[in-house]
């Protein structure tokens, strides 16, 4: 009996300081940097963002990839479909099922010609507006004129295709081999992010400040891709199967929306860290050993 009563109060300081921690790391948790971060994602509506950015990726910027296929020779059409394959993963009679729908949006080469494809590019600005108004809104910033903007929506389009038109050969490290490729990829896509960032918010804001949301994002999305080419395959034959033609168009449009999840995520977290005093410092502590 006295040795029960003996533990029982050890129980309870035991319980109490358990308690009190718990308490602590909560409490830490919604005045901290995960609750600041937190709020930032949802005041942003980045799941709303991603799933606009999908969408007009679906039904302007891949209708015009399609377009431009038809009009390219015959070695661009082969690097293309290598590079879908390299990013998706996908082969067979998915891929050319995939294509075919793809091409039914598109412009047919035999019937509209170059006019066609010019009014197939100006729709596909759709997706670089959908993308810009996303960089704003991480950084909060009002929307640019329309007169200076509608170069830099068609000049990332133009750079977004060149791209695209490269995974093969990036994936593959130029024959160097998959860890070069790796390497390369990421390198590459977190270029585009931050060049992304500079041009559609018109310079407004800094280098050095765009970098962690472009590498974030960068890395996000090369990791995604590296996932979805292991599910994205037996995802799309099994859509294929059970839902005829549309099924693997529906699987892609899932995908570019956890593409684009984890881009505007990436995007939104590198405007929080370009924000705190720990980068502000060491960026500006950086420049100042530079100068001297």
């Amino acid at each position: 009996m006295s040795h029960d009563r003996d533990i029982r109060p050890r129980r309870r300081r035991r319980d109490k300081a358990l308690g009190r921690t718990t308490a602590r790391i909560a409490a830490g948790l919604q005045s901290g940097a995960v609750a600041r971060v937190l709020s930032r994602l949802s005041t942003l509506n980045i799941v709303e963002g991603s799933v606009r950015l999908a969408a007009q990726a679906f039904l302007t910027a891949l209708p015009l990839l399609m377009t431009v296929a038809a009009f390219a020779p015959g070695w661009m059409q082969d690097l293309l479909a290598d590079s879908l394959r390299a990013v998706l993963g996908i082969s067979g009679d998915t891929l050319d099922e995939l294509r075919r729908v793809f091409s039914a949006t598109g412009t047919p080469r035999n019937t509209a010609g170059a006019v066609g494809a010019v009014v197939t590019l100006v729709s596909a600005t759709a997706f670089s507006r959908a993308l810009q108004a996303v960089c704003l809104r991480c950084w909060r910033l009002p929307r640019t004129p329309i007169r200076a903007a509608v170069w830099r929506w068609l000049l990332w389009l133009v750079v977004w295709l060149a791209y695209l038109l490269l995974q093969a050969p990036l994936r593959h490290g130029f024959g160097a081999g998959a860890v070069t490729g790796m390497l390369l990829s990421v390198l590459s896509a977190t270029l585009l992010w931050w060049w992304s960032q500079h041009l559609l918010l018109g310079g407004r804001i800094g280098w050095r400040s765009l970098l962690p949301g472009a590498l974030l994002a960068g890395s996000g999305t090369v990791l995604l891709s590296l996932a979805a080419r292991v599910l994205v395959p037996t995802a799309m034959e099994r859509s294929l199967d059970e839902f005829g033609p549309l099924g693997p168009v529906f699987t892609f449009l899932s995908w570019l929306i956890a593409v684009f999840l984890v881009a505007v995520s990436g995007l939104a977290l590198g405007e929080y860290v370009a924000s705190t005093t720990w980068y502000r410092t060491s960026a500006l502590g950086r420049t100042l050993t530079r100068a001297g």
